[in-house]
């Protein structure tokens, strides 16, 4: 594989004649570069005006490598030639090189500019970059490409410090000032040292397609002379070819460092979040999205202040949330939605406050407090909204998160952080800090990361914190599939709950095939209209295809197509199917919870029907009102939300909430401290 160099545009606040002449002292050669021990002189052009001249070089270098590889390859020290071109009157250095030694084994080939700032001519501006080629070396190849990716990096790094050493030099010899080539100036000998005074800014202007150095280390921090091509590189690939909206440079960086800066990993996924973005016009969300009232009133958390490292700091105040109703009255797509809206305006303060505070800043601290977190927080449709909002945000918004505080932890906790932590990448697993009970007020704790005047009050601070104090939705605000379907811009496919309409005569039926004996069916559904008899069946045979047609013996067609029956009439109860619980009888208003272990593959029926009267049992004669019923059967309509899923035993017998309950004991055998990891 064939590795590639692309330097920033370094920026000498010199004139380019004086950066030349300091250019030169490296010559022949450098005792601030060790391993460069000797260079020739071969061949040597000049134009007839001057203004050209061409120098070719031949260089030794004793390369910093094992002995016993040096032994293996036969040679003391390894030969380039390095070819420059400068061109007075252009005012610029092309330097191009290539190794010699082991050339049929190994190609190096790197080439380098020098030239005058586009906006400022008294400024020089210098550009790299290089290529590594391996093709073979006595089965080293490995060990020889990390070797000369660490002896490049070496020498990138110090090469402005040298050119900048020779620029001191010269003016301690009281030599600021070299005068331009001109057609009468070439045959004429150095003017004497003169005194040079510029007032300039700060940070110079590059092109739009280049990164100034000093930018990137004002804007996106320290990063190693390879991790700045790789910033570059990717950027400069995306500018090309990608059609729509340049993400920033910060934005490129997060995605390589996520991915340890291998750039064809992290140009894939960032791709693929360019992507989703467009397709779901993230960019405009902070624009165009208004938070609901219920998450205002009802979702505990958001942004407070800044930690001590000047990121900025989102209180989340699990413990306090209604998890399963703001799902159930939001659904899945305006929560996640709410916490992408999160996200964006995370990158928004990021920016803000790197100018705030003079430093990048490129993440943000949150604090959650668990303090409340029960069992209810440990409901499956909601654990598993939660993990598919994990999904995007850390596919979407890698390296946001500098650090999490989770504070107050019960002892429910290691069973959620073994649902939940799976699905977190491991450099942001690292970023957690763990306390339970009262341990965040000691040394150690909070103060170290927040300073003392803006601790919330309600973790004992004397600071007010404006996050909402939660408490349940009220059912009256939960809302139907159909209801949450109707929303403008998709980002799931499939929502976790359906919702179904259940008519006397007509019940709603779902089928789950079964191959693995032993396997967990489980349900979670609420009665949003209407009562209902809940029941399981076991079949051998496949159910045939729904019938969408009719409602039973009414003739009545089904609206929308969310009612479906798969038992056949010709069934028969105890020889085709059979029932493996016993009936449930389900009100108006109920939320049910429950699963069934399966003795036997074949396919289970699940089927909710319509709930008679007593009085209907009671006698063979029908009462008035049931022969009303049969006429206006659009008014005797029951209508469930329901959720469904299989498990592997062993998974249920990890998560299932009477497992828990029953051996709540355990819980307390975790060590909180052996969760803790420093930043």
């Amino acid at each position: 594989m064939v590795q590639k160099y692309q330097s920033p545009v370094r920026v000498y606040k010199h004139p380019f004649e004086l950066v030349m002449t300091a250019y030169e002292r490296r010559f022949p050669t450098c005792h601030l570069i060790p391993m460069f021990v000797a260079s020739d002189i071969v061949n040597e052009e000049t134009s007839e005006d001057g203004s050209t001249q061409k120098i070719e070089r031949r260089c030794a270098l004793d390369v910093d490598a094992p002995r016993l590889l040096k032994r293996i390859a036969g040679v003391d020290y390894v030969y380039f030639i390095q070819k420059n071109t400068l061109n007075r009157k252009e005012r610029t250095l092309h330097i191009e090189s290539h190794n010699e030694t082991f050339s049929n084994r190994v190609v190096v080939h790197e080439t380098c500019c020098y030239s005058v700032h586009p906006e400022n001519e008294d400024w020089t501006c210098f550009e790299q970059t290089a290529s590594l080629d391996i093709k073979s070396f006595f089965g080293f190849e490995s060990t020889v490409e990390k070797i000369a990716m660490k002896q490049y990096a070496s020498s990138i790094k110090k090469g402005k410090e040298i050119i900048e050493y020779y620029l001191k030099e010269l003016d301690d010899e009281g030599i600021t000032h070299m005068p331009r080539w001109s057609p009468s100036s070439h045959s004429l000998p150095l003017s004497s040292p003169t005194s040079l005074s510029t007032n300039q800014p700060e940070l110079g202007i590059v092109p739009a397609d280049s990164l100034d150095a000093d930018y990137i280390k004002r804007y996106l921090g320290d990063l190693t002379p390879l991790q700045e091509s790789c910033l570059i590189r990717l950027r400069k690939w995306l500018q090309e070819t990608h059609k729509g909206k340049i993400p920033k440079d910060e934005h490129i960086l997060r995605f390589l460092r996520a991915r340890d800066f291998n750039m064809d990993k992290a140009r894939e996924i960032l791709c693929q979040s360019l992507t989703w973005r467009k397709q779901h016009q993230v960019d405009y969300l902070l624009e165009t999205w208004s938070s609901p009232q219920v998450l205002q009133d009802y979702y505990t958390g958001g942004w407070h202040h800044h930690d001590k490292d000047g990121r900025p700091l989102y209180i989340l105040r699990l413990g306090q949330m209604d998890t399963k109703g703001l799902v159930r009255a939001l659904g899945e797509e305006s929560l996640l939605r709410h916490v992408l809206s999160i996200n964006e305006e995370g990158l928004r303060r990021c920016e803000e406050n790197t100018k705030v505070f003079g430093r990048p800043i490129s993440c943000w601290t949150c604090l959650v407090d668990l303090e409340g977190l029960n069992m209810r927080h440990l409901w499956r449709p909601g654990v598993k909204a939660l993990l598919r909002i994990i999904e995007v945000v850390e596919a979407n918004y890698p390296e946001t998160l500098g650090r999490l505080l989770i504070l107050r932890a019960p002892r429910v906790f290691p069973v959620l952080w073994t649902l939940v932590s799976p699905f977190i990448d491991e450099n942001t697993r690292k970023k957690f800090l763990i306390y339970a009970g009262n341990d965040y007020q000691g040394a150690g704790g909070l103060v170290d990361y927040i300073d003392k005047e803006i601790i919330p009050d309600f973790l004992g601070g004397e600071c007010m914190c404006e996050v909402p104090e939660g408490g349940l939705v009220p059912k009256s605000m939960y809302r139907t599939a159909e209801e949450v379907e109707n929303e403008d811009i998709r980002l799931w496919t499939e929502m976790i709950y359906q919702s179904a309409s259940i008519f006397k005569g007509a019940p709603h039926e779902i089928v789950i095939e079964i191959i693995d004996a032993s396997s967990v069916i489980t349900w979670d559904f609420d009665m949003c209209k209407g009562d209902i008899v809940f029941n399981i069946y076991h079949s051998k045979r496949a159910p045939q295809v729904p019938r969408k047609d009719t409602l039973g013996a009414h003739g009545i067609t089904s609206p929308g197509g969310n009612n479906v029956q798969l038992i056949d009439k010709s069934w028969t109860l105890g020889q085709d199917y059979s029932m493996v619980e016993s009936p449930l009888t389900c009100k108006e208003g109920e939320s049910v919870q429950g699963s069934h272990i399966t003795r036997w593959p074949g396919f289970y029926i699940l089927q909710w029907k319509f709930h008679n009267m007593a009085a209907c049992s009671a006698t063979n004669l029908p009462r008035v009102d049931d022969v009303l019923a049969t006429l206006q059967v659009s008014s005797h309509k029951c209508k469930v939300m329901y959720y469904t899923e299989v498990l592997g035993s062993e998974d249920f017998r990890l998560v299932h909430h009477p497992f828990i309950t029953t051996h709540f004991s355990l819980l307390s055998s975790f060590s909180f401290p052996s969760l803790q990891s420093s930043t």
